[in-house]
Order: C-alpha cells, then sequence, then structure tokens
C-alpha cells in the first residue's frame, strides 16, 4: 500500500538533507500517517482509514462525510 493519506491524498516530499558544512543529499520527508477508527455518523458504523494528522484536524471541523464527498470516496468499502 502507498503511503498516501486515504481523504487528502497527501504523499510524501523531496527535500534535501542540509550538513555542518552546508553539503545537499537528496531525502524524502514522509507523510505522517496514522490508522484510525472513525465513527461515521450517516453509515453508523466505525470506518477505518489511514489518514495523515493534518487530515485528523480537519476532519474535527468538516466531518468525514463532507471529506469523503470532496475526495470522491465511497465510504461503504471501507
Amino acid at each position: 500500500m502507498a503511503r498516501r493519506c486515504q481523504l487528502t491524498n497527501k504523499k510524501r516530499n523531496n527535500a534535501f538533507a542540509i550538513s555542518h558544512s552546508h553539503r545537499r543529499t537528496k531525502r524524502l520527508q514522509e507523510v505522517n500517517l496514522q490508522w484510525k477508527r472513525i465513527w461515521w455518523e450517516e453509515g453508523k458504523r466505525f470506518v477505518r482509514l489511514r489518514l495523515s494528522t493534518k487530515a485528523l484536524k480537519t476532519l474535527k471541523t468538516k466531518g468525514i462525510g463532507a471529506m469523503a464527498r470532496e475526495a470522491g470516496i465511497d465510504l461503504n468499502q471501507f
């Protein structure tokens, strides 16, 4: 499974690791992903998703139904 948030589609970022002598080497900044069970009110059940921590914060304000509609995800499959 790809390291990608299922709601926001966030993925890893290319960056540079800069040493003390300012030598640059390529590295990857991974997304902070967490497996979470979230109560889906419309479906009256829990849904298990792999989400970024940024998506978890947004989820508190918007709700899982609205975020899933924006992402074009059918929560019945999870």
